[in-house]
């Protein structure tokens, strides 16, 4: 299929009726909601103790290094929905611009975050209620959300935004509660408070800063999810961007708060009995046993948004790839027939899911960041090619906005990526070389080309 076909078929993509397709039904106020229950309000404290320590209590540093990071990357998002306003997210831009082999291998490591991103969420789940429910097995938990958050998104996307409304409003009511209640915590002490200690200290060091944020880009993978939707979106080129750049910005702002906060009123990290449910810790010296409490809940229930988004999002990735014959179309192409949905897709990423049961979160965190990261850096190299050099190239491109801004992302993905531990390189680069194998079978040893995208969303 020849470059000017493929943007034709794009084009027949992004404006195809619902009749055979996924249902555009999602405005920018879905949109936003959906990238904040992605990355969770409450995702400053999914690895708080673990960031924390790796830091050495620069936490918030961390997470306005991997803010700025995200920003250059939410652009190139961006402006790469604007050109392929479809469901492929990084497979599909890459595909688009360097064509089928690169596009396949960009959509298999992504899938490596998108795959274990819900896993995060269960594990967390269990992890929560085991200590708030100690006579019931966290194994338990996890399985009796994997079949609720499953079961939801078969029967469809505007059940699932609808459901996370409620959630995000409850992590709203929780983190006014937090805020509030650190306030008085912190202004009520005898002894003088150091506003500054968070972002820098004697301990400061810009390696362990840097590792941190590597591992913190987890957090900001909403913004990724929304570009999933683009075929479920009305006005895709429009409402997609704005909810990008809204969702990275606003949270990204939330977590170096929250994270502030949180320091302050436990500024003595290095007594963490659990870096895991360090966060619990922290609550009780704002709160008492109290916010304790009232952050068990909270955060559960931010867990249980983020894992309906995170399984949607994943769904649509496999159902992009299953359509273009990269995965068995029997199974991840298929929509549902009544829920317009990618069921088959949806239940497979809900088994994988299971894996929750005996993975720890340091593991699946360093996966996901892996993952996301290589994703990252072939968006950011997808804008310059696609609209400084390639095919879709503009006459006087705007130089700042098509190859300095991403290139910076490019740059500074690169450098968190480069800061991961040793063995999440051995985990994520074995991922790959099974990707490669992948498309080696497929072409037949590159023999014939790699399967390209279809251009139509509703097959199958």
């Amino acid at each position: 299929m020849s470059g000017l076909d493929n943007r034709a078929g794009i084009a027949r993509s992004a404006a195809a009726p619902t009749g055979h397709g996924l249902k555009r039904v999602l405005g920018l106020p879905s949109l936003f909601l959906f990238g904040l229950a992605y990355m969770v309000p409450l995702a400053a404290f999914t690895t708080y103790g673990i960031v924390t320590d790796v830091t050495r209590g620069h936490l918030p540093t961390a997470f306005l290094v991997t803010l700025v990071a995200m920003t250059f990357t939410a652009l190139a998002y961006a402006n790469m929905v604007r050109a392929y306003p479809v469901a492929g997210s990084a497979y599909t831009y890459t595909q688009q611009t360097f064509g089928p082999a690169a596009g396949f291998l960009t959509g298999w490591a992504l899938l490596l975050d998108y795959i274990f991103l819900p896993t995060i969420s269960y594990i967390v789940i269990g992890l929560y209620l085991g200590i708030a429910i100690p006579a019931v097995p966290g194994w338990v938990w996890v399985v009796l959300a994997i079949l609720v958050v499953t079961g939801l998104n078969v029967l469809g996307i505007k059940l699932v935004t609808g459901m996370n409304m409620v959630l995000v409003g409850a992590q709203g009511v929780f983190i006014a509660t937090f805020l509030a209640m650190s306030f008085l915590t912190v202004s009520g002490r005898a002894e003088p408070v150091d506003l500054l200690a968070p972002f820098y200290s004697a301990d400061f060091s810009l390696s362990a800063v840097v590792a941190g944020s590597a591992v913190l880009c987890l957090s900001f993978l909403g913004f990724d999810a929304i570009s999933t939707l683009s075929e479920e979106a009305r006005e895709p080129r429009k409402t997609i961007p704005r909810a990008i750049i809204l969702c990275t910005v606003f949270c990204g702002l939330l977590f170096v708060l929250m994270s502030w906060v949180g320091h302050l009123v436990h500024p003595d990290w290095r007594s963490f009995t659990d870096p895991d449910s360090a966060s619990v810790e922290v609550m009780a010296s704002a709160g008492g046993d109290f916010l304790a409490a009232l952050f068990t809940a909270a955060y559960v229930a931010a867990c249980f948004a983020s894992a309906m988004a995170a399984q949607s999002a994943v769904s649509r990735i496999l159902f992009s790839m299953g359509r273009d014959g990269t995965l068995p179309g029997r199974v991840f192409a298929r929509i549902h027939p009544k829920y317009r949905t990618p069921h088959l897709a949806t239940l497979v990423v809900g088994v994988i899911s299971l894996l929750a049961c005996v993975m720890s979160l340091d593991q699946a965190a360093a996966l996901v960041s892996f993952g996301a990261l290589i994703a990252f850096t072939f968006v950011n190299l997808s804008v310059i090619k696609h609209y400084a050099v390639g095919e879709g190239r503009r006459r006087g491109a705007d130089f700042a906005r098509y190859v300095l801004n991403p290139g910076i992302g490019v740059a500074l993905t690169v450098w968190l990526w480069t800061s991961l531990s040793p063995l999440t390189f051995v985990i994520g680069l074995s991922w790959v070389a099974v990707g490669f194998l992948q498309l080696l079978r497929l072409t037949r040893g590159f023999r014939r080309p790699a399967p390209t995208m279809s251009g139509e969303p509703g097959a199958g």
